[in-house]
């Protein structure tokens, strides 16, 4: 049984919401619970999620883990800090004064706003995606908060209304969670760190502050913005035991779990961020790649920001409190990861449960010359082609179910290929090994292939919750706290597996230019002059 201080994380994913607690000593999984998020895809392109049951399922996340942890007899007030991990760029915006979300959360990979983004490039100087990527890291794109923003401004009255009025607060996941958890319009705290400021497209990634020119661009109001603060500090006092008395977002007492503990809310990370922590990359040129909703792999660069020329993204990896030095990276970035299991689940009802696609790739061994290019968002890195669309490519009559599950997943290693090769030019080094983690890392079969198709070895930890570890490492080290320290020596007893390159090179290179193929196929498909308009319902 576990005694002395815990470290509590709230994951919230595109997917699920998770409440994990750990043990700082041995960096052990005391507890956890997870609840998935239903999204919503109103039209074609759209992806949304309320962020009222983004909420609920966080405060069920954690009354769970709470009923567990008593029923090992230890008491909860030994959680000393929590920690918070999210999806980026999932933008919300909420009434300041009665707590009400003004619009469905807009999920990073929406596609709503193409021609939000054909306007902003055609009025941009030489029609230039890339003008802003000096200050912000970033390309003019869908996937970036400010263009989501920009887009609930122009067709959304409500939105329109509250900002006019003075109402309304912007902010990715952590914003809205944090605002609500530390007491929501009664003196809730509206702020950020600057991982998750560092993908709104309205922050200078070198001063560290919103940017008055980049939210001139924009044309957004900067009044309307949370403070910027680093990944690991105190950001306000965890009020959870007075929610049952407080409505949230909308929610009456009995919505509301009320919980037994009071906690200090430490720190927020962007998910990929937070994993970047977990793995222990904390020298440059150290990475790892995440399998979630997509696929994220992330880059040490130190100290300072790297514009890439290879179609990859600048980031703030974090900054570990106040007076510590913001440290950079460089991402390359995948829409569709594991949400190709997920479709493969709910749209074309071929698997009953994401483990089952291991099962149907492992019986055939091989797509048999059927490739899937999953570009259901477009293409991110290193295209950043908005036009393209999902395709499958080869098929024949001998085709079925097994070689389509197989071909989802070599896909996502063929995408993984692709970034670790622009990381590779604009490193001029090449990476003898990959660390992973994420959920699609329990695929064995996906991380075999993984390695035959990069031709160099995978090494995953045998805990693969790294995004939570992360989190709650940096809570857990923030001044205040002090259960946790930021060595090598927390990760010496973990268990790493490696799998290594099964195939010839030659026969590897061959299918990912087949794939390459198919990927041209895929672009082109989509027009951007228009991309509709609505007010939707929370």
């Amino acid at each position: 049984m576990a005694t002395g201080p815990l470290v509590g994380a709230i994951d919230q994913g595109t997917s699920s919401s998770r409440f994990l607690v750990f043990n700082p000593k041995t960096a052990e999984i005391i507890v956890q619970h997870q609840v998935e998020i239903l999204q919503k895809l109103p039209q074609a392109g759209w992806a949304e999620e309320d962020p009222r049951e983004i909420l609920r399922s966080v405060f069920e996340c954690v009354e769970k883990a709470c009923e567990k942890l008593k029923q090992q007899k230890i008491d909860v007030s030994n959680v000393k800090a929590i920690g918070v991990s999210n999806q980026r760029e999932t933008t919300i915006l909420w009434d300041k004064k009665t707590g009400q979300p003004l619009y469905n959360a807009i999920l990073w990979l929406d596609l709503r706003t193409q021609s939000t983004v054909e306007k902003l490039i055609n009025n941009a100087p030489n029609k230039d995606k890339n003008v802003l990527q000096e200050k912000t890291g970033l390309p003019i794109s869908t996937y970036f908060s400010a263009v989501k923003l920009r887009w609930l401004l122009d067709n959304v009255e409500k939105v329109r209304k509250a900002v006019a009025d003075g109402r309304a607060m912007f902010g990715t996941v952590d914003s809205w969670l944090i605002w609500c958890l530390t007491g929501a319009h009664e003196g809730g705290v509206h702020c950020t760190d600057v991982t998750n400021a560092s993908r709104t497209m309205l922050f200078n990634i070198h001063t560290l502050k919103w940017d008055p020119e980049l939210c001139q661009f924009f044309d957004i109001p900067m009044s309307i913005l949370p403070e910027v603060r680093s990944s690991s500090e105190i950001y306000g006092l965890m009020r959870c035991g007075s929610l049952a008395q407080v409505p949230i977002s909308g929610y009456h007492s009995e919505n509301v779990i009320a919980l037994t503990f009071a906690c200090y809310l430490y720190q927020c990370l962007g998910d990929q961020h937070a994993a970047l922590v977990g793995q222990m990359c904390f020298q440059p040129g150290q990475s790892k790649n995440t399998y979630g909703t997509g696929c994220f792999l992330l880059s040490n660069t130190g100290e300072k920001p790297i514009i890439s020329k290879h179609g990859l993204l600048t980031t703030l990896a974090y900054k570990l409190g106040k007076n510590n030095p913001a440290i950079y990276a460089l991402e390359g970035s995948v829409a569709i990861g594991g949400a190709l299991v997920r479709w493969l689940r709910d749209n074309l009802h071929i698997i009953t449960s994401a483990e089952e696609v291991e099962k149907l790739a492992a019986s055939v061994g091989s797509s048999h010359g059927c490739y899937f290019v999953p570009a259901f968002s477009g293409l991110y890195a290193p295209y950043w082609d908005t036009t393209a669309r999902g395709i499958i490519c080869g098929i024949t009559q001998y085709t079925n179910r097994n070689h389509i599950a197989f071909a989802a997943l070599e896909a996502v290693a063929f995408q993984t290929r692709e970034l670790l090769e622009a990381m590779n030019k604009e490193s001029g080094i090449n990476q003898s090994s990959l660390q992973v983690d994420g959920g699609m890392t329990a695929n064995k079969i996906m991380m075999q292939l993984q390695s035959d198709i990069l031709c160099i070895p995978v090494v995953k930890p045998a805990m693969a919750e790294t995004t939570a570890l992360g989190a709650a490492m940096a809570a857990g080290s923030a001044d205040g706290v002090g259960v946790w320290s930021l060595s090598p020596d927390d990760l010496s007893a973990v268990v790493w597996e490696t799998f290594e390159p099964q195939i010839d090179p030659a026969e590897s290179n061959q299918r990912f230019a087949k794939w390459k193929l198919a990927v041209e196929k895929s672009r082109g498909w989509e027009n951007t002059e228009n991309d509709g308009s609505g007010t939707g319902e929370c």
